[in-house]
């Protein structure tokens, strides 16, 4: 006898720490293990709903002053490339895309360390070494790519990005880069090659992690057309992301009792024995 069984996660909320992105501010994430023979479904349903992916954990701000950090979301059938974005996709004709497993490599590594020193030589993320790298990219239980771009003519490694493949769209998890090719605009590029695969494989979103309206670090993803955020528990088109300002955004979360009880959960349809 089959019945439909709602998958039971156990939601925790971390320490308050200092935010990365507004100063001043402190950040709290609500999160929940991803694992199991469910976790791809998990995934799905959670990312639906604002969550984000770092290896077997799915996250999502809970801050309890401040509800600026926005998930953001392009739907790529109302995607149009503005003119400079026409530009950057033509530098970058010379790069050649593959998409292999989640395998880390030696040379993603070094480029990895590249950039990190150059653009984030404080963050979070500065210490990380080899084996914690390996790990981020490989401890994986849902479908994941490492999406790699190599210069045509010397071969030589110029972006990586760590993509998630969900049942509407490609997650976009962590992305690095050469930083001293400021004129190619990577990670502006890196963007809008993911909208050009999933158009090509017919997937209508592509998930670009949190944008935050204030914070120079997200800017970028403001420069979108299609872009939605999630917002009061539901997806919202975005036109004018300029006008978004963080005095208009809920002074804070939900308290965590409440959010937990809004979060909705996939199914499963296996025996019950």
């Amino acid at each position: 006898m089959r019945h439909s069984l709602p998958l039971a996660p156990q939601f925790y909320v971390t320490a308050p720490q200092p935010c990365p992105y507004l100063p001043g501010r402190m950040e709290r994430k609500l999160f929940t293990a991803l694992q199991g023979d469910n976790a791809a479904e998990l995934n799905d349903a959670l990312s639906h709903q604002g969550f984000r992916r770092s290896q077997n954990v799915l996250y999502r701000p809970s801050c309890t002053e401040c509800s600026a950090c926005l998930s953001a979301r392009i739907d790529v059938r109302k995607f149009k490339p503005s003119k400079s974005q026409r530009r950057i996709l033509k530098r970058n004709e010379g790069l050649r895309r593959k998409a292999t497993s989640p395998w880390a490599t030696e040379e993603q590594y070094e480029l990895f360390r590249t950039y990190l020193d150059a653009r984030h030589a404080d963050g979070g993320m500065a210490d990380m070494d080899v084996f914690e790298f390996a790990a981020m990219v490989e401890e994986t239980p849902i479908r994941t790519r490492v999406v790699e771009y190599t210069n045509a003519e010397n071969r030589l490694l110029t972006a990586v990005c760590l993509t998630d493949v969900l049942e509407d769209g490609l997650s976009m998890v962590y992305s690095f880069f050469q930083p001293d090719l400021m004129r190619q605009s990577l990670g502006t590029y890196l963007i809008l090659d993911h909208i050009r695969i999933a158009q090509e494989a017919n997937l209508p979103y592509v998930y670009l992690g949190y944008w935050v309206p204030g914070s120079d670090k997200m800017g970028y993803k403001a420069r979108f057309s299609g872009l939605e955020v999630f917002l009061r528990n539901k997806w919202q088109p975005i036109q004018q992301p300029e006008t978004i300002h963080q005095d208009d955004l809920p002074a804070a979360a939900d308290p965590i009792a409440e959010q937990v009880a809004k979060i909705k959960l996939p199914t499963s349809s296996e025996p019950v024995r």
